[in-house]
């Protein structure tokens, strides 16, 4: 079964992988959190992923960034600095004698619980940071062919509801959406704003190319993504035009291109939304990009090589 931009390439590296539980490395077996910790409990805490690339993490400053704004924003104490958090990952890696291909997912909740309830203020202890970094290489073949999106009914919300810019462990608005969009035999779910304009999709960032130019939602009802602000960035770097704006599903079913962006698979095009194709079918054998998002793609990658914070540098 396809998991969309988060399939990926078995490897037999992962059976022997240390995990990090609050500084200690543990065998993947045995890296276990209390049931009564925040986050099994409510879903309350924040986390990143992040790419193992040439040595070092793509883009970590960023990630480090939203991590800690997320913390700040739910009155959550990491209980590390930032040189400290840095180098527990960077410890961690070594221990995996990990340097590329990989994909960390960095946890830090609220941490123990004295009794299975929401106020912040039984919490007992110190914040829990899990560190599990994985061998994870992107399937190609969903590069090649492009994913396929089902608009959902469940909406994004907005930030007086629940502000979507929180990365926080509780994504069941996201999950639900993700349900609909297998139901229906798509690969990921397109998610619109309260307002019925595109917003995101459940786990990427969504993006269409019309005349020429790139364009994206306005960023009221979606995560603060890392390589969505990366790919803007880029855009407006090598002389692409490129817009933050509202807009519907009339511009995504007549647009020339469409793509989505993720940490973990960079650039992937979209073939079809709610069964429609978008732009023109390529010819039999080609990749499925179309131009501007095959060249988007390409300046990223090297982007991303080029930002990789490397241990020597912290």
């Amino acid at each position: 079964m396809s998991t969309g931009t988060h399939e990926y390439q078995e490897d037999p590296r992962n059976a022997g992988i240390l995990i990090s539980v609050n500084g200690e490395l543990f065998p993947r077996e045995k890296a276990m959190v209390s049931v009564f910790d925040s986050g099994f409990i409510l879903g309350d805490g924040v986390w990143e992923g992040l790419r193992v690339v040439d040595g070092g993490i793509a883009y970590l400053k960023a990630h480090l960034d939203r991590l800690y704004d997320g913390a700040h924003y739910l009155d959550i104490d990491i209980g590390l600095t930032r040189e400290e958090l840095t180098a527990r990952l960077y410890d961690c890696l070594d221990a995996n004698g990990m340097r590329d291909g990989g994909h960390i997912r960095l946890m830090v909740t609220r941490g123990i619980k004295k009794t299975p309830y929401q106020d912040p203020r039984i919490t007992i202890g110190a914040a829990t940071v899990v560190i599990i970094p994985e061998y994870k290489t992107p399937n190609p073949a969903i590069a090649d062919k492009g994913i396929t999106l089902f608009t959902a009914h469940v909406r994004r919300t907005a930030p007086d509801m629940q502000d979507q810019k929180l990365n926080s462990h509780s994504k069941l608005n996201c999950i639900l959406a993700c349900i609909q969009a297998t139901k229906a035999g798509a690969d990921e779910a397109l998610m619109l704003d309260p307002d019925g304009c595109v917003a995101t999709c459940n786990s990427t960032h969504f993006f269409i190319v019309k005349d020429g130019e790139v364009w994206t939602s306005d960023g009221i009802y979606c995560l603060g993504g890392i390589t969505r602000a990366n790919v803007i960035r880029l855009c407006r770097e090598n002389g692409i035009p490129v817009h933050e704006k509202r807009f519907t599903l009339f511009d995504v079913y007549s647009a020339d291109e469409a793509f989505v962006t993720g940490t973990f698979a960079g650039l992937v095009p979209v073939r079809s939304v709610d069964g429609r194709e978008i732009g023109a079918a390529p010819v039999q054998g080609a990749a499925r990009s179309g131009p501007l998002t095959a060249k988007l793609s390409a300046i990223y990658k090297v982007d991303a090589r080029e930002s990789a914070a490397r241990r020597e540098k912290v």
